[in-house]
């Protein structure tokens, strides 16, 4: 009974379905530039190195409270206030560092000799990129692909600020629904905390083994 209250009072279908399109696009988009960054800072030479390194770091120690303001103010200006793009774009921004990383510690355990040897052969940069180092670099991107979509999921502060129609909300928002504001009907609430956590549940028992492998590349070169 309590499910099936949290599956059609807490429009679970229909939040999941918002929650699928914001996650699994900023994943994609987060995989993709993290990881076009990560070669080029993996690949450097020189006294930039450690700079680069500091600039990819940094992106980590700004708290997500002290972009809501700004980002609300600059999405307004846009009108991008209640759409999911104003989910997908801070989701990226907020990833980008941690994936970055990832993918730079597997990067380095790759050997260029491989690359060098496709470039005397003819082969473009970009083929070199997406058929050569991609399918070498595939624990980090499985590692970086479930860590996205883990943390965007579970996100609910900037969905609770940017978002305001019911339409376009995402799953945490079926937890609310049943909290009132003199007592809150927790049973259906834990019901909804179950269905939500489904997902990330099932995804991080699939691939525990290749999140840990991913996370731990490079750690043992120097």
């Amino acid at each position: 009974m309590n499910y099936h209250r949290a599956w059609v009072d807490g429009k679970i279908l229909r939040y999941f379905l918002n929650s699928t399109i914001v996650v699994v696009s900023s994943v994609v988009a987060s995989a993709f530039f993290s990881f076009c960054m990560a070669y080029a800072v993996a690949r450097m030479k020189g006294k930039l190195v450690p700079l680069a390194l500091v600039a990819v770091t940094a992106g980590m120690v700004v708290p997500i409270h002290t972009t809501l303001l700004p980002n609300f103010i600059w999405f307004s200006y846009f009108r991008l206030i209640d759409t999911h793009l104003a989910l997908i774009i801070p989701y990226i921004a907020f990833t980008l560092s941690f994936n970055t990383l990832v993918y730079i510690g597997q990067l380095r355990t790759l050997p260029r000799s491989m690359e060098e040897s496709a470039f005397i052969d003819g082969c473009s940069w970009p083929r070199i990129l997406w058929s050569i180092v991609a399918p070498m670099s595939v624990p980090a991107t499985v590692t970086v692909f479930v860590m996205t979509f883990l943390n965007n999921w579970n996100e609910f502060i900037m969905a609770y600020t940017y978002l305001a129609t019911d339409n376009l909300r995402t799953l945490p928002f079926s937890m609310i629904k049943f909290q009132g504001e003199y007592r809150s009907d927790y049973a259906i609430q834990f019901a909804c905390m179950f269905l939500v956590a489904v997902v990330p549940l099932v995804l991080y028992f699939f691939f525990s083994r290749r999140i840990m492998a991913g996370v731990t590349a490079g750690a043992l070169k120097g």
